[in-house]
């Protein structure tokens, strides 16, 4: 059974009630100072159909938003309470009781992540860790939620001393005894999943010149096949998730069934974060969601369905560290997307995998050339915003639809904004979500005609 996962697919699109499909969730953090009130951030969970999140905390007026919404919650007890927790089991039995006990049932809390990637805690939390977990359990025990509550922590991928290939993964040596294996005990005994958060993007960018992009994006690519097994893999985040299997198969741990608390790509970075940008982050959450959807496991645990959580619901404008760290969101705080993402499968972008499979025309145009024009039937304004966009920030190439210019002629909003849109799309290698513009863009397979304009192909 699929524990504390969350469904981004809406069930009047397709039902996934059954364990047989991967399910894709979001965080919701919230270090910022401009985000939505909590209500309206439930309502854009529910219009996306987002059934499930997971919170770093235990908000009252979150929680509180969160009550009869249909949304089941993952709750944090956050790295500076652990101490305290491990102390004292009235710490934990006070703390469940004010910080769940006291929601439930009208918020349908499922899990609490006792601390959040503990082993690189700089306050060195990591001895307290497993106690307070301990102690949690026997206070959901006492008051009767230990069947609908489980208890878990997420760990980075830094707990693991060797992860590449797969095969060969393995805990790190000091961590194994005082915490690994007891850690995975009581996972093992309270039926609860390891939580990893895991970022294909940090692994890309520290080694871009031996790490196919495509391979951490999830597009078509020669794949890396497993010296140690010879399993073949086709993306990354396959990879680090059965290095983590490996690495507790090690420790006598083949069992314990593992959640990905956190994954995604930022939007945005510095220029020495390579690969952050939103063509690449629309990509890489874009595949992920396809991925997850098809149900398939991980060429090491092909039966075992992917349970994800993308992070983070939106950019967070008070997160410190480098650029990329605030443009990790899905949506701006005023609730548009960064970049489309398909939430279910109504909103499958029209463009969606053309970028990947030619489309198959007349001999008049060579294949696998595809184009991004204007959608005709959407509003005026949509149309102007997505110029607007694609000739600011966007960075697309927009000289040749100035006056006099050799398109501005047709002079409409929909020829000017399919140039525009056109230019994005091929500055972006036809990426997935690079041809949306909330939804006033659409993928073509034939030249564009627009008067005399002839519309770059990006070759």
């Amino acid at each position: 059974m699929a524990l504390f996962v969350l469904s981004l697919l809406t069930l009047s699109a397709i039902s996934f009630t059954h364990a047989d499909s991967g399910m894709i969730g979001v965080n919701y953090g919230r270090i910022a100072d401009n985000l939505p009130a909590p209500e309206k951030v439930v309502e854009l969970l529910k219009s996306q159909g987002i059934n499930r999140v997971k919170l770093y905390d235990t908000d009252k007026s979150v929680l509180t938003a969160l009550a009869n919404s249909g949304i089941k919650v993952v709750v944090s007890l956050p790295n500076e309470n652990l101490a305290a927790a491990s102390a004292d089991q009235s710490y934990t039995d006070n703390w469940v009781q004010e910080n769940v006990k006291k929601y439930t049932p009208a918020t349908d809390i499922e899990a609490i992540a006792v601390g959040n990637e503990v082993f690189v805690d700089p306050r060195n939390t990591t001895t307290y860790l497993v106690q307070a977990m301990k102690n949690i359990q026997s206070s959901l025990v006492k008051f009767n939620l230990d069947e609908s509550i489980k208890v878990s922590s997420p760990i980075a991928l830094s707990a693991l001393a060797n992860s590449y290939p797969p095969s060969s993964g393995s805990f790190k040596p000091d961590l194994i005894e005082p915490v690994i294996k007891p850690m995975l005990d009581l996972l093992r005994k309270t039926s609860s999943h390891i939580m990893v958060n895991a970022y294909p993007f940090f692994a890309y960018a520290a080694n871009a010149d031996k790490i196919s992009l495509d391979y951490a994006l999830f597009k078509e690519n020669a794949g890396n096949v497993d010296s140690g097994n010879g399993l073949k893999y086709s993306n990354l985040l396959d990879a680090q998730i059965d290095a983590v299997f490996a690495a507790m198969a090690a420790v006598g741990f083949n069992d314990v069934k593992l959640v990905v608390t956190e994954t995604g790509w930022p939007s945005a970075g510095d220029e020495n974060e390579i690969g952050a940008g939103s063509a690449n982050a629309a990509a890489y959450n874009g595949g992920l969601v396809k991925r997850v959807l098809t149900g398939n496991g991980t060429p090491l645990k092909p039966k075992e369905p992917l349970n994800v959580y993308l992070f983070a619901l939106f950019n967070e404008n008070q997160k410190t560290g480098p650029t990329s760290e605030r443009n990790y969101g899905l949506f701006y705080p005023n609730e548009n997307k960064v970049y489309d993402l398909p939430f279910s499968a109504k909103s499958t972008p029209v463009n969606d995998g053309k970028d990947k499979v030619p489309v198959k025309t007349p001999s008049s145009h060579v294949g696998g050339q595809t184009w991004c024009v204007a959608n005709g039937k959407t509003t005026k304004e949509k149309l102007q915003e997505g110029l607007d966009y694609a000739c600011g920030e966007g960075g697309a190439d927009c000289r040749p639809i100035q006056k006099g210019a050799t398109c501005y002629d047709p002079e409409s909003l929909e020829a000017h904004a399919s140039y525009a849109f056109n230019s994005y799309y091929q500055k972006n290698a036809r990426g997935v979500g690079t041809c949306d513009f909330g939804g006033a863009a659409y993928v073509v397979s034939q030249p564009p005609k627009y008067g005399k304009c002839e519309f770059p192909t990006g070759h």
